[in-house]
């Protein structure tokens, strides 16, 4: 069972696996210390460690040993607090015990080896004072925000009422039980917490979604990061609201809306602003960008019409999650953009009305057409080809949604077959292609 609490998480920018799981990490790692450690040192391999300055990994790491948690940190104050860490050189833990930590010596960069569970290792250790190691605890950060400890027990699971592991599954429980897809998902919900903290964290997390789109409306300036790139957001909607106060509309003006609220997403999210992973940070845009066309532009939209948009999206993540990946370490940005897209493309055709059977081919229509997209963000930032690509996902997945709905249900490729396919092509995929920025654009384009 893969809650909508699990794919949507509020945290910060600018990676779900590079920012907000090492913070989540290093958290859980500095609550198990006790005064016996006098010095802790943390290793980074993999995509970790060749994007990991990009995508701000050192400081998640700093800030999760300074007990900071991605959903409440104040990105206001991120600064400040790395500033502090960077001259004490060490932190506290409980009991008023100090312990050393120089980030500049004691977090490394391994571009070397590469640890077995996944391409986003971390290894943290806790050292004695003769220097020996007290304490070493492994963990991966395996996308969205989620990570695994390595040897550590998974917790069963809560038994759920429509436990599903396939689209198949899927389907046949709506049939035989006679429920949408959001229903089975809200029924499944509730067994892990009381129906009115469901819909009041649904809400929550739509208004997050929203309220990022707002900022990054009304953004301006210069992305963080040596490519220099300007935000674009606010130019755009600019544009947009002259366009309409002088009366003069093109045919594809609801397009540059759709794109216009994804790059806002994005850009904030560069900025390493508030956002929710929706299923990533690299792809947070498209989720937030439907939604909002769904509310802005579409007729039926309603508070209840939103939260089965999300749980329907939920539902379709959790198959992806479950059965490929949507780390873009891991598969490539097929992983990322395309989940998003897909889980977009259902959303907003069971908002729209769609049969099960409907939304199930929105989402399969959506993952096909982003099936191979590889991961290759130039200088390691969020930035490009990442924020336009967000543009390009939302708009794929409302001509999915809407595609679908053209139809009854009926396909030729099962959303199942394409989720494999998009995991058969990621294990395939050149690591170089794989959030490294080793290949494609970011060794083909010049970094300033």
């Amino acid at each position: 069972m893969i809650s909508a609490f699990d794919l949507f998480k509020i945290g910060i920018g600018p990676s779900s696996s590079h920012t907000v799981g090492p913070m989540v990490a290093a958290r859980r790692f500095k609550k198990a210390l006790d005064s016996r450690a006098v010095r802790v040192r943390v290793e980074l391999f993999g995509s970790l460690a060749w994007t990991g300055k990009g995508h701000g990994s050192d400081t998640a790491i700093c800030l999760g040993i300074l007990d900071e948690d991605p959903a409440t940190v104040d990105p206001n104050k991120i600064a400040g607090a790395i500033a502090a860490i960077n001259t004490a050189k060490s932190f506290w833990i409980d009991g008023g015990h100090q312990i050393a930590f120089d980030p500049g010596k004691d977090l490394i960069f391994d571009f070397v080896e590469l640890l077995p569970g996944h391409s986003n290792g971390m290894r943290f250790r806790a050292l004695a004072a003769d220097g020996s190691v007290l304490m070493e605890n492994v963990y991966y950060s395996i996308g969205g925000g989620f990570i695994s400890e390595e040897g550590a027990v998974a917790p069963d699971p809560k038994s759920v009422p429509y436990p599903f592991s396939s689209s198949v599954e899927l389907l046949e429980m709506c049939a035989k039980a006679d429920l949408s897809i959001s229903d089975l998902q809200l029924a499944n919900e509730i067994v892990l917490r009381p129906p009115e903290d469901v819909e009041c964290g649904l809400d929550r997390i739509r208004d997050a979604m929203f309220d990022c789109i707002d900022r990054g409306l009304h953004g301006h300036g210069v992305l963080p990061g040596k490519l220099k790139v300007k935000r674009r957001a606010r130019i755009i909607l600019e544009q947009l609201e002259a366009r309409e106060l002088s009366n003069q509309k093109s045919p594809h003006e609801i397009m540059d809306w759709i794109s216009v609220y994804a790059i806002a997403v994005n850009e904030e999210n560069a900025a390493g602003g508030r956002v929710v992973t929706a299923p990533t940070n690299g792809a947070a845009g498209i989720v937030p960008a439907v939604l909002r066309y769904y509310r802005d532009f579409c007729e039926g939209y309603s508070d209840e019409r939103a939260r089965i948009y999300l749980l329907s999206a939920t539902a379709i993540g959790s198959l992806i999650k479950r059965n490929a990946s949507v780390s873009g370490a891991e598969v490539g940005c097929q992983g990322e953009v395309g989940s998003a897209a897909a889980m977009a493309a259902a959303g907003l055709a069971a908002g729209l009305g769609a049969s099960p059977e409907q939304i199930e081919n929105a989402a399969e229509i959506a993952m096909e057409h982003h099936l191979g997209m590889t991961c290759d963000p130039i200088g390691g930032l969020v930035q490009i080809p990442c924020i336009e690509r967000n543009a390009f996902g939302a708009n794929k997945a409302i001509a999915a949604a809407s595609l679908a709905l053209k139809g009854d249900g009926t396909h030729h490729v099962s959303l199942d077959a394409v989720v494999e396919t998009m995991r058969q092509t990621g294990a395939d995929m050149q690591s170089t292609y794989k959030e490294t920025s080793l290949g494609g654009l970011a060794v083909n384009v010049a970094e300033c």
